[in-house]
């Protein structure tokens, strides 16, 4: 009887789940060849997607979440999917290299999503590129209220000018990335000091920095290296978004699970050092910590002991591994300083003899990891070339060796002809009796025949 309740509560359960996705992908438009010529009508948040593709398909239940989400909360954007694959000239058009790729189609501009794949941060994606490029900050209140939702972002000041102008292009380009606001210098916080007027501002960590064209160069590229919180949680993404800044990023390698003294206690200096040493780190280093090493060690192709710290250089792949022991934050700056006037070697890079070095590295960890998760489907994958291989080599020795046998019995049927020749014509010089019969001999392609045979 409970086995019976049991197994119908599954059954129910299950059932709910599935009405509950066909729900979610009812807010997800199927894309097919009209969609081209219809779409400027309105702003499009779209998935390019092949049915084979693994990714994609760990993608879909978020996306149609997505769909529901911006549903709900009567958003303009419409959500979209379309097969790549059957749709490839379409595809192609919207420059679409891989899959899944996730673009937003706002008029003719089409911009890229290359952020975390979770439902909020696609969602706050759409709500921002979907959005004014710039968008005017009126009265201290929204002021306010943009400070405390948003933890990065940026502020022009002051009124018609050539450096607004590039704020506009810089903004276009890196829109998909952080927000972009306008304000009077009335509305500004009465604790930021401005030297001169117009000016932008990067307002993070609970403070402000201003941009200055003398010590930071290009608009743009300045933007695209302050983007970042100061002090950051570390996964693979982000290091390679990390690459575009610049940027050496200082890493406390750390096992979470952890509680052990050493542990937190590097992770604690890195937070010190990015708090206390800001002014005077922060146009150089960017910092946080990794849980685990596993990353790390694809990097740098080795095994790298947890906990450590390790200061990577993500536009070249070059790194900087420990020379001394830390023990406090004066030690890490030292350290720091360090790399920064060159005592320290740097390990790495991005040279030739390093790239054929990784392929080498990447070719094994992929193998390795194929046996481990899966020893039979690695013995097929590898054993099957290998085993038509042998049999091919097995073949062509075995063709030599005939054809090599072949001709060496030539050869031995030539010697024997021509060792028969003499003793012929010495019987044709004997006289001939009438009634003996001579044999008649066989010549040289009679006898080649006969070996052969």
């Amino acid at each position: 009887m409970a086995a019976g309740r049991r197994g119908a509560g599954l059954r129910l359960c299950a059932t709910v789940f599935l009405l509950d996705m066909a729900f979610c992908k009812g807010f997800v438009e199927d894309l097919d060849e009209s969609f081209k010529d219809n779409r400027k009508d309105d702003i499009w948040l779209v998935d390019f997607y092949a049915p084979w593709c693994g990714h994609c398909k760990k993608l879909e239940p978020i996306w149609n979440e997505v769909g529901l989400e911006m549903k709900s909360i009567g958003s303009p954007v419409k959500v979209g999917k379309m097969d790549a694959t059957s749709y490839s000239s379409i595809a192609s058009e919207f420059g679409v290299r891989g899959y899944p790729t996730i673009k937003l189609l706002k008029g003719d501009l089409a911009y890229n999503y290359r952020g975390p794949r979770t439902k909020d941060d696609i969602i706050e994606f759409a709500h921002r590129v979907s959005g004014a490029l710039i968008r005017p900050l009126p009265s201290q209140q929204m002021f306010e209220h943009v400070q405390k939702r948003h933890r990065v972002f940026f502020v022009y000041i002051g009124g018609e000018s050539p450096l607004k102008e590039k704020y506009i292009d810089a903004a276009s380009e890196l829109i998909v990335y952080t927000y972009f606001f306008s304000a009077s210098e009335e509305v500004v916080p009465e604790y930021v000091t401005l030297k001169e007027m117009p000016a932008v501002l990067v307002f993070k960590d609970e403070t402000y920095f201003v941009y200055d064209e003398y010590e930071d160069g290009d608009l743009s590229s300045w933007i695209n290296r302050e983007r970042f919180q100061n002090y950051l949680t570390m996964d693979g993404f982000l290091l390679y978004e990390l690459g575009d800044t610049g940027k050496l990023v200082a890493i406390a390698v750390i096992d979470e699970k952890n509680t052990s003294v050493e542990h937190t206690r590097l992770k604690s200096i890195i937070q010190e050092v990015a708090r206390d040493y800001r002014d005077q780190f922060h146009r150089d280093f960017q910092f946080g910590h990794m849980d685990g090493n596993d990353y790390i060690n694809t990097l740098l192709m080795d095994e790298l002991k947890v906990p450590t710290v390790v200061v990577l250089n993500t536009s070249n792949q070059q790194y900087f591994l420990l020379d001394r022991q830390i023990k406090n934050a004066e030690d890490m700056v030292q350290f720091i300083n360090n790399i920064l006037d060159g005592t320290v070697e740097a390990q790495g890079g991005d040279s030739i003899l390093q790239r054929l070095k990784r392929i080498a590295f990447d070719a094994k960890s992929t193998i390795v990891s194929i046996f481990k998760s899966s020893p039979l489907m690695g013995c097929f994958l590898f054993g099957l070339p290998l085993g038509v291989i042998s049999i091919m080599c097995y073949g062509i020795y075995t063709a030599d060796t005939d054809g090599g046998y072949v001709e060496e019995r030539y050869e031995v049927s030539k010697s024997e002809i021509e060792s028969q020749e003499p003793t012929e014509e010495s019987k044709e010089q004997e006289p001939r009796s009438a009634d003996v019969l001579v044999p008649t001999v066989q010549g040289p392609k009679d006898v080649l025949e006969k070996k052969k045979d």
